[in-house]
């Protein structure tokens, strides 16, 4: 049977029309699309709000918490001070001087060396380091302060270096590494500050 120019022309309009009908499904899949990765994106703009503040929020704690922190050390540290000439003093040690916060600095200004506390007399000098609540870290990091003090601190390379640590919560088997190390341990009793060396004990000089 032949072709008719009819037929072609409803061949033509139905081709015509199928692809009518599947640019406009591909049109409605791509608007769907868009409108998913419009909504993925706001999802992720309102996600990237939460975490900037939650972000903000973890600055501002830690900022806080680092304040109290410090005044916690100021106050550990003031408590400390009038202790360790009593109790330096009953070791036969006479106190003449506490000087608190010392720093020492490189030629470029770079903080090299803190020593919380330094209980002197005219021979010999004690580095305190003070802690609210004392660590083995705390110790060793101590223990290398002293090993340099006198590096960062030349005025007193002719005196007689000894350590202490001092905290308001000293565990026992923080307590003995530091005794063991030579040090000084100063802790809290109820409403004073003790030492928990006993009689036998001798320090370490640097």
């Amino acid at each position: 049977m032949a072709t008719t120019a009819d037929d072609i022309w409803a061949l033509f309009r139905e081709t015509d029309r199928k692809i009518q009908e599947s640019s406009q499904q591909l049109t409605r899949r791509f608007e769907d699309t868009d409108r998913r990765f419009q909504e993925t994106d706001r999802k992720f703009q309102d996600t990237d709000r939460k975490f900037q503040d939650t972000d903000r929020k973890i600055v501002a704690l830690s900022e806080m918490l680092g304040r109290q922190g410090n005044r916690l050390g100021d106050f550990v540290q003031e408590m400390v001070r009038p202790a360790v000439v009593r109790l330096l003093r009953a070791r036969g040690l006479p106190v003449h001087q506490v000087a608190p916060n010392l720093s020492a600095y490189d030629d470029n200004g770079q903080v090299i060396a803190e020593v919380d506390l330094l209980a002197l007399n005219a021979q010999v000098a004690v580095a305190v380091e003070c802690k609210s609540q004392l660590s083995i870290d705390d110790v060793n990091e101590h223990l290398q302060r002293l090993a340099q003090f006198k590096d960062c601190f030349p005025q007193y390379r002719d005196y007689q270096l000894l350590g202490a640590v001092a905290g308001m919560v000293v565990p026992d088997q923080v307590g003995r590494f530091a005794y063991r190390k030579g040090l000084f341990v100063l802790a809290q009793s109820g409403h004073a500050v003790e030492i928990r060396n006993d009689a036998s004990f001798q320090p370490k000089t640097w």
